[in-house]
């Protein structure tokens, strides 16, 4: 519980190396996530290289942060793998959290950047990591050692809790 009560998004990092032992831990965390029919429709990109880092600043509006990190992880899915097609981004969607948890766990910080469903997100990371036609990239994390230390916002409110009815 500690570690998603404590996650937050964060966009200032150190720029201090991260161990491929650790990014493959994330990678593992997000491979561990649930699926629709246990399909595991995923892939991820994991991004080491500071030029591609760099360069995706270039390509998203909102991605500046990985000018910092020291690491990216490319959240992408394969649909056609998908028996039940439309719960694609649902299951990406539970493998980039469970690595944004796994990154708190770890001492990291990373945060969600937004890519599907928006087509211009979409046709600017499948062009600059060179994705396959069938594989759809979902969302980008930067990842890093946090520069300052925050607190995590208490977002538990009682008052959007029904219990047995509306």
């Amino acid at each position: 519980m500690e570690a998603i009560l404590s996650r937050h998004s964060v966009r200032d990092f150190k720029g201090v190396e991260i161990s491929s032992d650790t990014l493959e831990k994330l990678v593992h965390a997000g491979m561990s996530a649930p699926s629709a029919m246990h399909s595991s429709p995923w892939h991820f990109v994991v991004v080491t290289d500071r030029k591609r880092l760099d360069g995706v600043a270039e390509v998203h509006p909102y991605a500046a942060m990985s000018l910092q990190a020291s690491a990216g992880i490319l959240v992408c899915g394969e649909p056609d793998r998908e028996a039940l097609r439309e719960f694609f981004d649902q299951n990406c969607a539970a493998a980039a959290e469970n690595i944004l948890i796994a990154a708190c766990d770890l001492g990291l910080g990373a945060v969600w950047v937004g890519l599907y469903p928006n087509k211009t997100h979409i046709e600017n990371f499948t062009k600059y990591f060179n994705l396959p036609k069938n594989i759809v990239p979902f969302t980008w994390i930067p990842i890093g050692y946090p520069k300052t230390s925050a607190k995590a916002d208490n977002r538990f409110n009682p008052s959007k809790v029904h219990y047995n009815i509306w």
